[in-house]
């Protein structure tokens, strides 16, 4: 049985443990390089696929972080603009208050009710004043959108720089004084700037309307005609540019003062360099242009509600063939600013507020200082 063991054995041939790591071995070290390249191989796929991970994270953070910075400075522009719509309604009034009172025409209509002998005389003087206000309603209303889209862009777009997450501490480049005392430079659209503006625009009117008298009927065709060429005379003049009437040329009493200007007077300096360098631009003249038109076409169109036209006269590409006489037109045009500077938006503050082209320039003011 013993010798049947053996036998069996030497017939399968099964090898020592000692031959079995032998020949794993020497099987090792003929295939050393092939060994080595695959080590390294899946070594190398190993850590490079750490490192794609880790990178694909990174690169995640940071697009997640850029669409969260995208949407805190969306919502914070968003905000800014309803502040501005706000800020613009609230200073209607005092707008108005400030034209009424330089263009006192109730005082004329009060003295015409008491039939004075220089009766025609007063009404001249009415004629004048109802356009000139009106006229000037206008303007002011679109300086006044278009002025305040600019300030409180700069603002806006300083304050989101000072408050962005993560931001170097600095000092701040709007602090609170700051932001009141540049502001504040509005006052010149509502001051010195519209008696300018009044005195410009008063020129033109009598210049298209002194030869037309009272009883001489106008169609709502020639009224246009009339309002342009005070337009063309009021915006021609290269030495008194639109911008004059809204900001002062220069550093208003803040560049006056020889010596102690605080930190303070002097970023709000910069602030206002910053402001007329903005209306220097093609940019800002596009968008007071839209607005102008826009502001004008609104006026005549409330006028052309009073030139009752027959329907069957009616054509909707042409503006209405009716006249009125120029006495008729006077009271009409005279109400204008209390539709145009209404302390409830009317027709045209809405659309100067919702206008695209406002919407943009003031997009781009903001972009370019919270960038």
């Amino acid at each position: 049985m013993k010798q049947l063991f053996c036998w069996t054995l030497a017939a399968w041939d099964v090898p020592s443990p000692t031959r079995m790591f032998s020949s794993l071995w020497n099987f090792v070290k003929r295939h050393k390089r092939k060994f080595i390249f695959t080590g390294a191989a899946v070594g190398g796929v190993y850590l490079l696929g750490k490192y794609a991970s880790s990178k694909i994270r990174q690169l995640q953070e940071k697009e997640a972080n850029h669409y969260i910075a995208q949407a805190r400075r969306q919502f914070h522009f968003e905000s800014n603009q309803r502040t501005c719509n706000l800020t613009v309604v609230s200073m209607l009034p005092p707008l108005r208050e400030a034209i009424v009172k330089q263009l006192n025409s109730e005082n004329l209509t009060g003295i015409l009710k008491a039939r004075p002998a220089n009766k025609v005389e007063i009404w001249e003087d009415l004629k004048i004043i109802s356009f000139t206000r009106s006229l000037v309603a206008v303007y002011s209303t679109c300086m006044l959108v278009v002025l305040l889209r600019i300030q409180l862009n700069i603002i806006g777009g300083y304050l989101y720089l000072d408050n962005s997450v993560g931001k170097a501490p600095e000092a701040p480049k709007a602090p609170a004084e700051v932001q009141q005392q540049y502001l504040s430079s509005i006052q010149h659209l509502l001051g010195d700037g519209l008696t300018q503006l009044i005195s410009v625009v008063k020129k033109s009117v009598h210049d298209s309307l002194d030869g037309v008298h009272l009883k001489e009927s106008l169609s709502l065709s020639e009224l246009e005609r009339h309002v342009s060429g005070i337009r063309a005379q009021v915006e021609a003049c290269p030495q008194r540019p639109l911008s004059s009437y809204m900001m002062a040329p220069d550093d208003d009493a803040l560049s006056d003062q020889a010596c102690g200007l605080t930190e303070k007077d002097v970023l709000t300096i910069r602030l206002l360099d910053e402001t007329r360098d903005v209306m220097d631009s093609p940019d800002f003249g596009a968008v007071l242009s839209a607005c102008l038109q826009r502001g004008f076409t609104r006026l005549l169109d409330n006028l052309a509600r009073f030139f009752h036209t027959p329907l069957v006269d009616r054509d909707p590409n042409r503006l209405p063939s009716v006249s009125l006489p120029l006495a008729k037109i006077i009271p009409v045009v005279n109400g204008q600013i209390h539709t145009i500077c209404s302390e409830t938006p009317g027709h045209l503050v809405q659309e100067l507020l919702m206008n695209d082209h406002v919407k943009e320039f003031a997009a781009n003011v903001y972009d370019s200082f919270s960038a």
